[in-house]
């Protein structure tokens, strides 16, 4: 294998790429006005791409919305991601939260509704 990546699918590409550039420092690697690949430089090898929901490459059939899945991403400290969330008016489903496993968790949602876990050490 090459190469392996994330695709979630976005209403606005831009918007959705914005809040991750915000909240998690990630950086676009490639921009267009259907496709974004963000990458993080902090985390080698990262490529994490948002492709538009109805663009002519995604399958009528797949465009719903998200379901059954959480994106993870781990940091250093939840705090500074939590006062960014706020800032944004991101949805909070829930957190933070200390979970038994040794992490702090925070659930929120992205722009399209993709449901992001984002966890430190505790």
């Amino acid at each position: 294998m090459n190469r392996a990546f994330t695709n979630v699918l976005s209403d606005t590409p831009d918007r959705t790429a914005t809040f991750y550039e915000q909240l998690l420092g990630m950086t676009r690697h490639f921009d267009s006005d259907w496709f974004v690949i963000l990458t993080h430089p902090g985390v080698s090898g990262l490529e994490f791409g948002i492709l538009q929901r109805d663009h002519d490459v995604v399958p009528p059939a797949i465009r719903s919305a998200p379901a059954g899945m959480i994106l993870t991403f781990v940091v250093d400290d939840l705090a500074p991601v939590v006062e960014t969330a706020q800032r944004l008016d991101a949805e909070i489903v829930d957190g933070p939260t200390r979970m038994p496993y040794g992490q702090m968790r925070l659930l929120l949602r992205d722009p399209d509704g993709t449901v992001i876990d984002v966890s430190c050490p505790d």
